[in-house]
């Protein structure tokens, strides 16, 4: 993409977020209305791979209907617009090390002291000077060292209450979930969505979110410190496209 039609790109979305500062310079950044999470134009549903569907045979005479999970009616979430709280636990660390080491050398030598009679014709075109028996020589040598470490330690523990917004056909819910607190001027954002098994729902009515397939799992925020922390556009556009 040339330079120029990416700050074209870019400018447009930036004097959309600098004016919606702008707006908020003096008081608090406004918080986001309780919205249903299907009508954002960014939501999409969510399609997995599914089993055929099989019909239950109806039983007479039986209290026990085919395909249901317990004898009595299950009080936990199950059907869209549901709450289920999503229990978020990380704990992540990492600690790596590695290091490299290369080393290549190489000779080549070519000569041409007899050739048919033809190696003293070499003279007529190339200067007198010109030994036959030494034509080309080259050599090269090459070395490569690398030394990389990553540490890292994060831990995020939350609870954030969700709304079922799908019911998959093979019974899996999907589940989205957005919570905003404001502190002081700052506004603090946590976002979760994905898809949970309804056997995965303890009694409580909470889900772990390593049970969670296609986790999304945002934390971030907006405010005055998050300003300051983060870097002016102009420099965030210089950091892409500057080579050196």
């Amino acid at each position: 993409m040339k330079p120029a039609l990416l700050l074209a790109l870019i400018l447009p979305l930036a004097a959309c977020d600098t004016v919606t500062r702008l707006s908020e310079v003096g008081r608090r950044p406004e918080m986001s209305p309780t919205a249903d999470p299907t009508a954002d134009p960014r939501w999409r549903p969510v399609s997995m791979p599914m089993p055929r569907p099989q019909e239950a045979e109806p039983l007479a005479n039986s209290l026990w209907r085919p395909g249901s999970r317990a004898f009595f009616r299950d009080q936990r979430a199950a059907q869209v617009g549901d709450i289920i709280t999503v229990l978020v636990n990380i704990g992540d660390k990492a600690d790596l090390n590695n290091e490299s080491s290369r080393d290549r050398s190489g000779t080549e030598q070519m000569g041409m002291p007899r050739m048919l009679g033809l190696e003293s014709s070499l003279t007529r075109i190339l200067p007198n000077t010109i030994d036959p028996s030494n034509l080309v020589q080259t050599q090269s040598a090459g070395a490569q060292a690398g030394n990389a470490a990553i540490k890292r330690n994060e831990t995020v523990t939350l609870r954030v209450a969700g709304v079922i917004t799908q019911v998959l056909p093979n019974g899996n819910l999907a589940v989205s979930g957005r919570q905003e607190v404001r502190v002081n001027s700052e506004l603090r954002e946590l976002q979760v969505t994905g898809v949970i098994r309804p056997q995965d729902i303890a009694s409580d009515n909470t889900v772990r979110h390593d049970r969670m397939a296609e986790a999304r799992i945002s934390y971030g925020g907006r405010g005055q410190l998050s300003d300051v922390q983060t870097p002016r556009i102009g420099q965030q556009i210089l950091d892409i496209l500057l080579l050196f």
